[in-house]
């Protein structure tokens, strides 16, 4: 099991991104949590197998439709102030 935090920066709020992150990350069987930034950048954290969360942020690169992203950055932590990572579900958080 992995577990990775990241901000995706660059055309990500307005987009669909959260929802297309969900969708995504329910298909590879991965719990965590996504949310908007108040700086316009999108967090998430993913926990699932090694391989289904390195699949995910690969994924990230390219976002939904009419997102454009320019940065995946990998965070320190696992979780931070959001609380412990849902153990079964990938949920939306309130924008911070």
């Amino acid at each position: 099991m992995k577990t990775r935090r990241v901000m995706i920066s660059g055309k990500v709020q307005g987009v669909g991104f959260r929802h297309w992150t969900c969708q995504q990350a329910g298909q590879l069987g991965l719990a965590g949590w996504v949310r908007n930034r108040s700086s316009g950048d999108v967090e998430a954290c993913f926990t699932g197998e090694n391989n289904a969360v390195e699949i995910m942020l690969d994924r990230l690169w390219k976002g939904p439709g009419f997102s454009k992203v320019t940065a995946v950055t990998l965070l320190e932590g696992e979780g931070d102030a959001a609380g412990p990572v849902p153990e079964m579900d990938f949920v939306r958080l309130e924008t911070l």
